[in-house]
């Protein structure tokens, strides 16, 4: 085989084996709210393939779990994850306190693979509170991992915060079972804290399966596209398998244009990437 032959099949195994692109839905909140079909028709065109899925409250976007799934058929995108809030101070269905079981249900309808406790509410940041919510991950990630669907925890940058003689996240990740509550880290807000999150691959091997990527702006550290701030992803996902990733999301939580262009930038930049 010649030269240029080799280097085709190169460049074709490094697009085989790319990971499918996958966005969160939270991006694109407010042309979901408008027409659900069209902003994931739209996410489509972009290349993105999986979906990080919000907002379930006993329906998806006010539609039955069989209705949903009709719309991602039509749409050629799968659901590998679907984040919940904990439900503790403000309970409602489809929190890990609130309906939990018929959660999982209908998530396992759609095809889902994780459930993630995605945020805590700030009267929830309490000393007492975050005693008790290793046993709350715990036992929802029990009731996740009898339907087949693994559960985990997302952060933000207030979980590096310090409580009692450690920083709130490592509290959850040690006082937690590591085959119930995986984590998925979100790089943009673990680094606008000031950690690193290869030392915390390095710390916790096997134990990040879910990454959210997003980039921070130099100075401001507001969110930008992906490839336009300071974080270094080609060091962090040089780290992937030490981390256990399994599946990653681009998340833009505000953009000062058109949110869809934004995620087009963001894609440019990662399909040049053998991510």
């Amino acid at each position: 085989m010649g030269v240029s032959g080799l280097y085709a099949n190169q460049i074709f195994g490094q697009q085989f084996h790319r990971d499918p692109l996958g966005v969160q839905l939270y991006s694109v909140r407010d042309a979901v709210a408008k027409n659900l079909e069209g902003a994931l028709t739209q996410l489509a065109s972009l290349g993105f393939k999986n979906l990080e899925i919000f907002g379930y409250n006993g329906t998806f976007f006010g539609r039955s779990a069989n209705e949903f799934k009709t719309i991602l058929n039509n749409t050629g995108l799968s659901v590998i994850s679907s984040h919940h809030t904990a439900g503790i101070t403000k309970p409602s269905k489809g929190t890990l306190s609130d309906g939990w079981g018929d959660a999982i249900t209908d998530i396992k309808t759609i095809g889902g693979k994780y459930m993630v406790c995605s945020y805590l509410f700030d009267d929830e940041r309490t000393p007492k509170i975050y005693a008790a919510l290793p046993d709350l991950l715990n036992k929802s990630g029990e009731a996740t991992k009898a339907a087949g669907i693994q559960f985990g925890y997302h952060n933000h940058d207030f979980e590096f915060e310090k409580y009692e003689n450690t920083l709130v996240y490592d509290h959850i990740i040690t006082k937690t079972n590591p085959e119930l509550v995986k984590m998925e880290m979100d790089l943009y807000w673990i680094s606008k804290a000031g950690y690193d999150p290869v030392t915390y691959f390095d710390k916790y091997p096997g134990r990040f399966p879910l990454w959210h990527v997003k980039d921070m702006f130099a100075g401001t550290k507001e969110i930008t596209e992906v490839g336009n701030g300071t974080i270094n992803f080609d060091r962090i996902f040089a780290a992937r398998e030490k981390a256990g990733l399994k599946y990653w999301f681009v998340e833009q939580d505000v953009s000062k244009g058109n949110i869809f262009e934004s995620l087009k930038t963001s894609q440019a930049y990662l399909s040049k990437k053998d991510f």
